[in-house]
């Protein structure tokens, strides 16, 4: 829970910087979509890795072979 925290805490503060950023500077909505690009890649990895390991346990429930 406490690293959740943490996230959270961190994510707020990029949205503060981006927002600043965005209304200081021309390139801020860069910045914004590299962020959100970021964020999104490594939660769509973690899920991929998530429902791989669901699937593997899913196999060894049932008897199945792992390669």
């Amino acid at each position: 829970m406490r690293m959740f925290l943490f996230f959270l805490l961190f994510m707020f503060l990029a949205v503060i910087v981006l927002l600043l950023t965005v209304l200081l500077g021309a390139r801020g909505a860069w910045y914004f979509a590299w962020m959100i690009g970021t964020v999104m890649l490594v939660l769509i990895s973690a899920l991929g890795g998530a429902l791989l390991d669901a699937q593997e346990a899913h196999a060894a429930a049932d008897g199945h072979q792992q390669p």
